[in-house]
């Protein structure tokens, strides 16, 4: 196993634990007015200040297509990088299986961008009230989404060092 596998595998794991971060914590949209609101993908949360301060958390009804499928595609993504990292391991003594890890840690790709295009259409729900791509001024990003577009900009920089396109050319 050579260095840049190395540090390919590594980024790699870093863009899983961030991926999987940002499934973990239902604050993909956060908002300030009546309390802090915290929308994710699956769940919402509301944390009211009334002398004592209590979070309650609900799945809304009717769940938006848009986020469920960003979930799938987000989830996917995990498995191709996860996949992707055992077979750079594997390469270690079986050189042939590097193939298969590039076209994984591609698929990875392709599945965070779909998933980071998608996302944003469900920005016209009815709680939040902006448009697909346009989030209202009382709203903003919150830290799962953060994590996960470091996820996505990990694992492109990932695939270039497993696809080896950072050596000098001579």
């Amino acid at each position: 196993m050579d260095r840049l596998s190395i540090i390919s595998s590594a980024l790699f794991l870093t863009a899983d634990v961030f991926a999987v971060a940002s499934l973990a914590m239902p604050r993909w949209i956060v908002s300030d007015i009546g309390g802090r609101t915290y929308i994710g993908l699956l769940q919402s949360c509301l944390e009211i200040y009334s002398g004592q301060q209590s979070e309650m958390c609900f799945t809304p009804v009717p769940q938006r297509t848009e986020w469920l499928l960003t979930f799938v595609c987000i989830i996917l993504g995990i498995l191709s990088v996860t996949s992707t990292i055992g077979l750079l391991i594997l390469s270690h003594w079986r050189y042939r299986v590097m193939k298969h890890a590039r076209w994984l840690g591609f698929v990875a790709i392709i599945l965070f961008c779909l998933a980071a295009v998608i996302f944003p259409i469900g920005f016209n729900m009815e709680q939040i009230g902006g448009e697909p791509y346009q989030l209202p001024n009382n709203y903003q990003v919150g830290i799962s989404y953060i994590f996960f577009v470091l996820a996505l900009w990990i694992t492109v920089v990932s695939e270039l060092f497993a696809s080896k396109v950072c050596l000098p050319h001579f």
